[in-house]
């Protein structure tokens, strides 16, 4: 049967992320289904033993093994893969998709590829974070049925599973024999409405997930790494619900640095990654990713205008307060649900939000409510483009140069943009003199910008204004830059922040892999194509067997940190993946400084 030890957490490059767009699960290499949270992605857990929480589901060999695995390519269809003497045995699984808001489908397919296989499960569900217990378990045709608190559990396929230990603390448990060939269903249904009388058919739910992924992940096979580039547009699809809303990462609470304390809920909104994504996606053509991101950020901007903030609930709702739990969390960090930034202003929001509107109405995808957003976001900019902010990174506010050139970026673009009905004349004018202001009080005097007018650090984000247009890409501030970055903030082609003080980069905290690919988009502008390229495979490769990637990268350690999958650094890896294959056919050496990928000046 399956040891206490089961329930131990992982280093997260083991977890694998399965999605529905409602709601994900991370299943480690145990088969071990260890976080799922109900009705939705900022909901309660149910399987929490990720951070030191009772739940779990586990299928997993009986015998001595070792774990591999694999996506199916452009989708979250996950195969644990394991060779137990010389069985070979896979467990395919996903979450049925596309998701419905209120009942999670669980599909798990344990298939005996060679040789018969026997695995041993273990189904321990505890809604509520673990508060709520087991009750009402009952014997149905072909599984079981119980309650959870609010929860329904029906659970198929497992027949033969005992229900056994103290009321406190029941699961069930199974050991399965399969016969070389052969296969396995169990479908486990969540739901906090009523179950439909019927238990689900797997075949059917097997069919329908395989045909939603196939038709809502497209063909990149033009993208430098095709494989990667759309498995990042099927994790990205898999963490955006119906509203079109795109939570930043599927987890709370894992640490980004194992000895800092540094603990946040990503299963929010962000305004900013959500724009990412938008424009990741419209890099390669008008895909329904574009459509959600428009969509979400425009209803944010007609309802709260200059007020807007930077993180949501999936709904549209302000992000709850931060409050602990009373979960043991995982190794080095401790629990904690709803997010601070609820009470943050950060103005480089709205102009994220113009790149995304004029990346849509180069496609032809704005409609009249869109360009009322548009308005919003200009007037927001005007309105508050001396104000402090807490910028990207979410710290103390200042007057930060990568904020306002952002700004400017945006208003550039939505200028260029016809589709976008903007006043070109005005948005230019008031980008031309935010650019003005950051030139007067945020040039170093190496020529390079620095973080603020009292910060006079380089910071990695200030590559990000550079390649969306600010100004042009041969201006010497951006060029001496990008310099020193490398210079600075980069060990080995991965990408640090800022300086923190005068302690060692990997001290402080863990390379940015977001910051990785915006240095490689960055390179490819100036026209230097091996450059840019090297920045891209070194952090392609900072991920574990499934290919998913969280915030930070821990150089000297090789392990990942922070919340899993990131959704902003899996849309950059994306948009770098689409934009830098050209630069495959250029030919060494490296072309003089300021050759412009595209023949475009900014991306």
């Amino acid at each position: 049967m399956i040891p206490d030890s089961a329930s131990e957490p992982h280093v997260l490059r083991e977890y694998a992320l399965l999605a529905d767009g409602q709601r994900g699960a991370l299943v480690g290499p145990r088969g071990d289904i260890s976080w799922l949270c109900l009705p939705g992605w900022d909901g309660d857990a149910v399987f929490a033993t990720l951070l030191g929480g009772r739940g779990m589901y586990t299928v997993t060999p009986a015998r001595r093994s070792v774990w591999g695995g694999y996506y199916e390519t452009g989708s979250l269809i996950w195969h644990s893969h394991w060779v137990a003497g010389s069985a070979l045995i896979e467990c395919r699984e996903a979450l049925a998709f596309p998701g419905d808001p209120r009942r999670a489908v669980l599909l798990r397919r344990i298939i005996a590829l060679h040789e018969d296989a026997e695995v041993d499960v273990l189904l321990r569900p505890a809604a509520d974070f673990g508060t709520a217990k087991l009750r009402s378990a009952h014997r149905v045709q072909r599984g079981w049925r119980a309650r959870l608190g609010p929860i329904r559990l029906r659970w198929t396929g497992a027949g033969s599973a005992r229900l056994s230990g103290p009321p406190g603390d029941r699961c069930w448990t199974d050991h399965l024999r399969i016969a070389a060939g052969e296969r396995h269903d169990l479908v486990l249904e969540l739901a906090d409405t009523e179950l439909p009388d019927e238990p689900p058919d797997p075949e059917h739910l097997w069919a329908a997930t395989e045909s939603a992924w196939h038709r809502e992940v497209p063909d990149l096979a033009d993208a430098a790494a095709p494989r990667d580039a759309m498995q990042a547009y099927a994790v990205l699809r898999g963490m955006t619900g119906r509203s079109g809303g795109m939570v930043a990462a599927a987890t709370t609470s894992l640490p980004e640095r194992a000895d800092q304390g540094e603990n946040y809920d990503y299963r929010y909104v962000w305004i900013r990654d959500q724009c990412f994504a938008g424009q990741a996606a419209a890099a390669h053509g008008p895909h329904p990713l574009l459509d959600d991101a428009v969509q979400f950020t425009a209803a944010r901007l007609l309802t709260d205008g200059p007020k807007l903030a930077p993180a949501y609930t999936m709904s549209g709702e302000i992000v709850p307060r931060a409050r602990e739990l009373d979960l043991p969390g995982y190794p080095g960090g401790f629990t904690v649900v709803g997010n601070q930034v609820r009470d943050q202003f950060q103005l480089d929001i709205f102009g994220e939000a113009l790149l995304l509107f004029a990346a849509a109405g180069r496609h032809d995808r704005l409609t009249e409510e869109h360009r009322r957003a548009i308005g919003a976001a200009i007037s927001a900019i005007a309105e508050h483009r001396n104000r402090p902010d807490a910028g990207i990174w979410e710290i103390e506010e200042r007057r930060w140069a990568h904020s306002r050139l952002t700004c400017a970026a945006g208003l550039r673009a939505v200028a260029a943009c016809t589709a976008t009905g903007v006043d070109a004349g005005r948005c230019a004018a008031l980008a031309d003199s935010l650019v003005a202001e950051v030139s007067l009080d945020s040039v170093h005097p190496t020529g390079r910008w620095q973080r603020a007018p009292d910060t006079p650090g380089v910071d990695a984000a200030l590559v990000l204004p550079m390649i969306r247009g600010a100004v042009p890409p041969h201006d010497p501030r951006s060029m001496a830059t990008f310099r020193a970055i490398r210079r600075e903030l980069t060990v080995d082609f991965h990408v640090y922040r800022y300086r923190h003080d005068d302690r060692p980069l990997e001290s402080v905290e863990g390379a940015f892999l977001f910051c990785g690919f915006t240095m490689a988009l960055a390179a490819a502008q100036l026209g230097q194509p091996v450059t840019a390229l090297r920045f891209f495979e070194r952090n392609r490769a900072a991920c574990g067997t499934p290919g998913l990637f969280a915030e930070e990268f821990d150089v000297a350690q090789r392990q990942l940190r922070g919340n899993l999958p990131q959704a902003f650094v899996h849309a950059l890896l994306l948009e770098s993946a689409i934009r830098l294959a050209p630069l495959q056919e250029w030919p060494d050496p490296e072309p003089a400084v300021g050759r412009p990928i595209h023949g475009k000046e900014a991306i």
